[in-house]
């Protein structure tokens, strides 16, 4: 009988890399192997794919040696979903389907032992890579139809077993089918899917003109914001708003969170594509895993991952675990998670923009300069919550905005400056567009994104500028990481102007410079923004 060979897809973290199935019936010793680096659960696919086989009445060599092949042999192969593509691979050298039929179409699906099929993780993924690759033709597990629709300029076929499957291959009529069995993660969908955040408006806060301009400047460059003070100081009421300032995504953004939402097995396909930035805040008990990413068998992403373009609040971080406080390093610094396994290198992307918010000490009660410091933190406990504060993790944070209560007449202002969230994100919309521009030919979408060199090199500050900027470097006020983070935010203050022109100057690193050190913001600054 003649070789027989299909196409699936491994996955590497979001990336897809596509699987060449070959299948050889022949004579020998009667065993089934399958061969191309194979962790067990797809090495037991092939008791799996036998029942489903012989219980769907279709043919199964019972008495030749079967040979599977799996290549590039050299890249490692996990996960249950190969399992369509290696059934009908043995169906085509048994001759039971014309190979040539087989060649040229991505399989996709966990076949159960009475032949039917089981959703998988993924899907997104798998078919962009098999697009990327040329295959055009994609036949998954019928809930999941929907999900490779997305993927534009590919011809999907959703099943519900693998005599369906054959069915389609060979354009016969298709058999009934009982409904697809979902996967474990489809009763996550309703409760990972809430919009709470996305009724808030930036209209319901009073006063704050200068936490709202850091705002704002963090949503326009994707720079990550530290917000400290008193607890009711209103905190968590800017970040709830920072996504409703935050424009929607472009087609290769919501393309590449969807693919993470699939691959994490939080995705609703019946609601389409995320257009929308996401907000997670979970809790200060999170476990590492969960905020990086990472699991036993296949590597799921993390909270980090699944904000990606959107954003992340880490509410009462100091309370967070060392491990998890730790890990934040490569995400906040490179926009990446790599997690390293003994034969495993999986990177996801991580560019949303991160919250962090604290109080002055564990109780939040901690007025130093008040007589009404209620405060009953021991030193002990305290410098231990200021610690996380400090040192590599805080020197990743681009702006520093310290919050405090509203005194009772800036609450009794009905009449005090307020702009509403579609105001502002008209603004960040288009500082964002000419941050696209700029950065057409570097691969980057904004100013946060930007390397040190390339910003000294392309786009430097004006020449008075640098100057500022570098004698702060050399007294110690800025480490040349926080230089370059500088650098990044004047020209997200430059973007915000209405009509920028030229390279960002003082006035803009001035700015810049007070966002960072966390150094209260001019009134002429705060005023411009809700004049």
């Amino acid at each position: 009988m003649p070789v027989a060979t299909t196409c699936t897809v491994s996955l590497d973290g979001a990336v897809g890399h596509v699987v060449t199935v070959q299948a050889d019936v022949s004579s020998g010793m009667v065993r089934t192997d399958l061969v191309g680096r194979v962790d067990q659960s797809l090495n037991e696919a092939r008791d799996r794919v036998r029942m489903a086989i012989t219980n769907s009445d279709l043919p199964w060599p019972a008495t030749k040696r079967i040979t599977v092949l799996l290549a590039p042999a050299d890249l490692r192969k996990r996960g249950t979903h190969h399992d369509l593509g290696i059934a009908l691979a043995v169906l085509g050298a048994e001759g039971a389907v014309d190979p040539v039929l087989l060649k040229h179409c991505l399989y996709v699906g966990e076949l159960m032992l009475d032949g039917s099929l089981r959703s998988v993780r993924g899907v997104l993924p798998m078919v962009l890579a098999a697009r990327d690759r040329g295959i055009t033709t994609v036949m998954v597990p019928e809930p999941q139809l929907a999900e490779a629709r997305m993927v534009p300029g590919t011809t999907v076929y959703g099943v519900r077993s693998l005599a369906q499957a054959v069915a389609v291959s060979t354009g016969d009529p298709l058999p009934e089918a009982p409904p697809v069995v979902e996967s474990s993660a489809a009763s996550l969908l309703q409760w990972r899917g809430s919009t709470r955040h996305e009724d808030l408006d930036l209209d319901d806060v009073l006063g704050m003109g200068d936490a709202r301009l850091a705002m704002e400047v963090a949503a326009a460059g994707g720079h990550h914001l530290l917000l400290s003070g008193p607890k009711g100081a209103g905190k968590t009421t800017l970040a709830e708003r920072l996504p409703s300032i935050l424009p929607d995504l472009s087609d290769e953004e919501s393309l590449e969170l969807t693919a993470i939402h699939s691959l994490a097995g939080t995705l609703d396909p019946g609601k389409g594509m995320l257009v929308r930035p996401p907000y997670s805040a979970p809790h200060h008990d999170a476990s590492k895993v969960s905020i990086v990413g990472g699991g036993s068998g296949q590597v799921r992403p993390g909270e980090l991952s699944r904000t990606h373009s959107g954003v992340l609040f880490l509410d009462e971080f100091p309370l967070f675990r060392n491990d998890v406080v730790e890990a934040m390093r490569e995400p906040l610094e490179n926009g990446e998670i790599t997690v390293a396994r003994a034969e495993e290198l999986v990177t996801l992307p991580a560019r949303g923009i991160v919250v962090l918010a604290a109080n002055p000490c564990p109780c939040g009660d901690h007025k130093p300069h008040a007589k009404d410091d209620r405060c009953r933190c021991r030193p002990q406990a305290l410098r231990e919550y200021r610690a996380k504060l400090s040192g590599p993790v805080a020197d990743r944070i681009d702006i520093v905005r310290h919050v405090e209560p509203l005194a009772a007449h800036e609450r009794a202002d009905r009449f005090a400056p307020r702009e509403d969230s579609a105001t502002v994100r008209a603004r960040v919309a288009r500082a964002r567009a000419r941050q696209a521009e700029r950065y057409a030919e570097s691969g980057w979408r904004l100013n946060g994104h930007a390397t040190g060199a390339a910003l000294r090199d392309h786009w430097p500050l004006t020449d008075a500028a640098t100057a500022v900027l570098d004698s702060h470097v050399v007294k110690g006020a800025l480490t040349s990481r926080g230089a370059v983070r500088v650098h990044r935010m004047a020209w997200t203050v430059h973007d915000l102007a209405e009509e920028p022109s030229g390279r960002p100057g003082v006035e803009e690193l001035d700015v810049a410079l007070r966002l960072r050190t966390g150094a209260p913001l001019l009134a002429s600054s705060v005023g411009r923004r809700s004049a």
